[in-house]
């Protein structure tokens, strides 16, 4: 017992805290803001400014310590006996959510949402939910899993509840609370389910659990088709909860609400971070159930009077040279299956729910709902191209980070844009838009050039995301796979027209009479200015966040 207990110990302050700097940050930025109003002098300081100091410390700290140019190198690590893994997935997810809430942050003091005598609340919440977020992409176990989903939506359901006296704010907390409640329950039923039978919550370990139990031989034997029920019953539970997050469809309708009810920058803070980080997750439970890396260390599995006999050598090579008698592909073709028909599902009904819609923040909602679609589609073929080619899973990783990077800034500065057009005239409403190329120049052609790169037209950097998540689906060639790719370019020509409407409105349509004189000041333009920016010089300089991303993916699979 000694023994362990020093092992445990010596693993905790030697490996797991210092690669867990940037989560530790985050505690101690959350612990000084609650402390703030309880010390005498720091109750003057700005808590915008605590939030952004810590959050910058936290991103400074997600660097490597070989730094990035080894990052393609760096060796996974177990932080915290398993619960958590350390790998350049995780780096890269930090980066960007942490990116992403200094930016925010700036945005809420340019917009004045938190005052320095409630800001403490609302950066508490936000940098609360942005460790649930970090938790979630960096989980190794079913029951992290969980902690992360629900320590960021906990926070989330206030954020959006938070303006006072507004009706439209409750009610939308409400229907999102209710939704995320009904979810969390039904996700922890179906860990309950799959760690009941494999006997595992270790993500890694799920996957060689399943191998050993000879799934195609299950399924010819009529007497277990009540485990086999009981595994596909699991895996639907596991994907309700990500589902929810990820706002896909049918799990979608707490979205629209909870955007328009909400301010434009927790909505811009539900779009961004939610997405990155319950794509992070998927990423992670995809590739925990099919992955090779349980089956690389099978050497040959035989069946004798049906029963699985399965010799273990170090030596083994992959077994994706076996896919066809591989005991996990019943689970690839299934969660290809389950993931590419949700995000059809998905990217088709956020486009066509978008075309009717006369809020801007509700068209950014089904905006947001689409594009979870078409980040979704790389994952179904990475279900895949695991029992196949490590090599082109890989890039399928890469290329759902590539697409999350820019889909930051693209979805960052559509909301920045709102919340600033929405305190200047007091409305959300598309048609008020009318005639802003000449009210607010700068804005304008910073909303245009984001619309444009949402529906990704070059030379802009949404181009960039959908080219590399449409050659993914290329290039693993399977039926689903191509008919993923149809169904994404379909939808891309669809989602043109009610972008294309709200540019028409900006530039071509006169000022309505019922708008008042607009002004918006410098720094609203600087700052939309700076967030548009790099959808603009990412297509031209791409190298860098390509080769980063693909470093990133490059040791997610052996």
């Amino acid at each position: 017992m000694q023994s362990i207990v020093d092992h445990l110990v010596s693993d905790t302050i030697a490996t797991s805290l210092p690669l867990y700097a940037p989560e530790l940050w985050l505690c101690a930025t959350i612990v000084v803001l609650l402390l703030a109003k309880l010390i005498r002098g720091l109750d003057r300081v700005d808590p915008a400014f605590i939030a952004l100091v810590g959050s910058l410390i936290a991103l400074s700290t997600t660097a490597p310590a070989s730094g990035f140019a080894s990052l393609s190198e760096l060796q996974p690590a177990e932080l915290f006996t398993g619960m958590l893994v350390y790998d350049g997935v995780t780096i890269f997810l930090r980066m960007v959510l942490l990116l992403f809430v200094v930016l925010l942050i700036v945005l809420t003091k340019l917009t004045r949402l938190a005052d320095p005598v409630d800001g403490q609340d609302f950066y508490v919440l936000v940098l609360g939910a942005t460790l649930g977020m970090c938790i979630m992409a960096s989980a190794n176990h079913l029951m992290t899993v969980f902690l992360g989903v629900e320590m960021a939506s906990v926070p989330s359901y206030v954020l959006v509840g938070m303006i006072r006296n507004r009706r439209a704010a409750g009610e939308a907390a409400l229907k999102y609370a209710v939704f995320g409640a009904g979810a969390s329950g039904v996700m922890l039923y179906g860990i309950s389910l799959i760690a009941g039978l494999l006997g595992t919550a270790h993500l890694p370990t799920i996957g060689l659990e399943l191998a050993r139990l000879d799934l195609p031989g299950l399924m010819t034997a009529s007497e277990q088709l009540g485990v086999l029920t009981a595994l596909v019953l699991a895996g639907l539970m596991i994907s309700v909860g990500l589902a929810f997050k990820l706002s896909a469809v049918p799990f979608h309708f707490w979205c629209p609400d909870a955007f328009e009810g909400g301010t434009a920058e927790v909505a811009g803070f539900l779009s961004v971070a939610s997405k990155a980080a319950a794509l992070a997750l998927l990423i992670r439970v995809t590739m925990a159930v099919c992955s090779p890396v349980g089956e690389a260390a099978i050497d040959r599995v035989a069946l004798v009077d049906q029963t699985v006999v399965v010799a273990v050598d170090s030596s083994a090579q992959p077994a994706q040279t076996v896919e066809s008698r591989s005991p996990l592909s019943p689970v690839r073709t299934y969660v290809a299956m389950l993931i590419g028909i949700a995000a059809a599902a998905t990217c088709t009904f956020g486009n066509l729910a978008a075309f009717g819609q006369t809020n801007i923040k509700r068209l950014l909602a089904y905006s947001t709902i689409a594009h979870a679609g078409y980040m979704m589609m790389p994952v179904a073929a990475l279900a895949g191209l695991t029992g196949s080619d490590p090599m082109d899973a890989s890039q399928a990783v890469a290329s759902v980070l590539i697409y999350l990077a820019i889909y930051l800034f693209m979805n960052l500065a559509a909301f920045a844009i709102v919340a600033f057009l929405g305190s200047a005239m007091g409305s959300d409403n598309i048609d008020d838009y009318g005639g802003l190329i000449k009210s607010a120049p700068a804005i304008a052609v910073s909303l245009v050039i984001v619309l444009a790169s949402l529906v990704g037209i070059p030379p802009l950097a949404g181009f960039l995301g959908k080219f590399a998540a449409f050659a993914v689906l290329a290039k693993a060639g399977t039926p689903l796979t191509l008919t993923l790719l149809l169904i994404a370019g379909v939808n891309t020509v669809l989602s043109l027209v009610y972008y294309w409407r709200v540019a028409k409105i900006v530039c071509l349509r006169p000022e309505p009479t019922t708008r008042g004189p607009l002004t918006l000041g410098v720094w609203p333009a600087a700052y939309t200015t700076l967030v548009t920016a790099p959808l603009v010089l990412i297509l031209l300089f791409p190298a860098g966040l390509t080769n980063l991303a693909e470093a990133a993916a490059a040791g997610l699979l052996p």
